[in-house]
C-alpha cells in the first residue's frame, strides 16, 4: 500500500485533473491539494473513501448511543466509566 502523499497547487490539479486520477486509481496514490500553500482538499481511491465513510458512521452511532446512555449522569462519573472501559480494552505492551 502506498503512503505517500503529494502535494499539488489546485492549479497544477485543474491542468493534470485525468492523470490525478489515474494516479489515484491505479497506484493509489493519495494527493493533497493545496491553494496559497494551504490544503484545501484530498484526492484518495475509492476504497479509502468508503473506509473512512464507515469509521466516521461507526464513530457518529457510538457517541449517539454514549450521549444517550449518560443522559442525566453527570459529567464526571461517566468520564470516569468510559475512561476504565477504555483502559480495560488496550492490549498489553509487549517489552
Amino acid at each position: 500500500m502506498n503512503d505517500m502523499i503529494r502535494e499539488v497547487t489546485a492549479m497544477l490539479a485543474r491542468q493534470t485533473f485525468g492523470e490525478l486520477l489515474n494516479e489515484v486509481k491505479y497506484r493509489h496514490d493519495k494527493i493533497l491539494i493545496t491553494k496559497a500553500g494551504k490544503p484545501i482538499a484530498a484526492l484518495i481511491d475509492i476504497e479509502l473513501f468508503e473506509k473512512i465513510r464507515k469509521m466516521r458512521y461507526e464513530f457518529d452511532t457510538l457517541t449517539t448511543e454514549l450521549g444517550t446512555t449518560y443522559t442525566g449522569c453527570e459529567e464526571k462519573v461517566a468520564q470516569n466509566e468510559i475512561s476504565e472501559a477504555i483502559e480495560k480494552t488496550k492490549k498489553p505492551k509487549c517489552k
